[in-house]
């Protein structure tokens, strides 16, 4: 598999399967009493394939699948997602929220203290302040994700070893 160098934090792929969406379930499920390197989790149509607990640390990505029945043809198709654990990107979105927020609210009082005719120089500081926290943020997410591509790949690796 290879990972693009878009600006994405997230990667995404899709593929066609030939098998129906409920025996490659059954093959994930399967899978996880057959092996201790992932821990793999169906609900639904969904599979979660992570590292066990021992093994993860703050950027430790996971793999989320959904696989789904074709309509128009037999088979189904496969939706993936890298990420990291839904704690760690809840709180990046989280501090991007925060940041935005604090730009906004501090671009609001930078204008109001200039149309006042008073010095809007705290208030520029901090909006300058805010874009450089956006990209320090932005950049660590980066750092992230391709500290951890290996891991990535190993996911996606054993995906293939499953659906195959």
């Amino acid at each position: 598999m290879e990972l693009s160098n878009e600006v994405v934090l997230r990667p995404r792929f899709q593929r066609e399967l030939t098998s129906d969406a409920q025996t490659v379930l059954d093959r994930f499920h399967e899978a996880n009493s057959q092996q201790d390197q992932f821990v793999v989790n169906t609900v639904e149509h969904h599979v979660f394939i992570r590292y066990p607990k021992n093994n993860q640390t703050f950027w430790t990505p996971q793999l989320h699948l959904e696989i789904e029945d074709r309509e128009d043809s037999d088979g189904s198709l496969l939706r993936g997602l890298f990420g990291p654990k839904p704690t760690v990107w809840t709180l990046f979105m989280f501090l991007h929220f925060v940041v935005v927020t604090l730009f906004l609210i501090l671009g609001a009082w930078g204008y109001s203290l200039w149309t006042l005719e008073k010095s809007p120089v705290w208030a520029v500081v901090g909006m300058f302040t805010m874009v450089v926290l956006w990209f320090l943020l932005y950049f660590g997410g980066r750092l992230g994700k391709n500290s951890r591509t290996d891991e990535m790949l190993e996911l996606h690796a054993f995906m293939e070893s499953i659906i195959h």
